[in-house]
């Protein structure tokens, strides 16, 4: 599996692989020349709602996480191709949140590495 969670306003690096920016919005002060983006899936984010509610706070992670997990699960179509890149070479899911504990970078992450688990032991 290869998939890692970068912020925003890190540098690329070639180990990066395929970069994907997983936020609605474009992150403050980031050029799109700087961002070094292979694709932005505005799409795949936190609803809006969702991401109002939560507000990164830590007290609201785990109900954010589950409900973020019911979005995700609403939308497969959101995850195929990132599940299907990431089983050809790293995928970087690149965020802005400045809680680098507690965002939606990481619980993509665990949805998309949990599908990947399923479709090994599906074969």
């Amino acid at each position: 599996m290869a998939i890692q969670i970068k912020r925003a306003y890190v540098a690329a690096v070639p180990e990066d692989g395929w970069r994907v920016l997983v936020e609605r919005l474009w992150p403050r002060g980031l050029t799109k020349a700087k961002a070094h983006l292979d694709l932005w899936l505005q799409d795949i984010a936190p609803s809006e709602e969702l991401r109002r509610w939560f507000n990164h706070d830590p007290a609201r992670w785990k109900q954010f996480q589950q409900r973020y997990r019911a979005e995700l699960r609403r939308h497969p179509e959101w995850l195929a191709q990132l599940t299907a890149r990431s089983r050809r070479g790293m995928v970087t899911l690149i965020y802005a949140a400045r809680d680098e504990q507690h965002n939606g970078a990481l619980v993509l992450r665990s949805v998309l590495e949990e599908r990947l688990r399923e479709d090994r032991h599906g074969q």
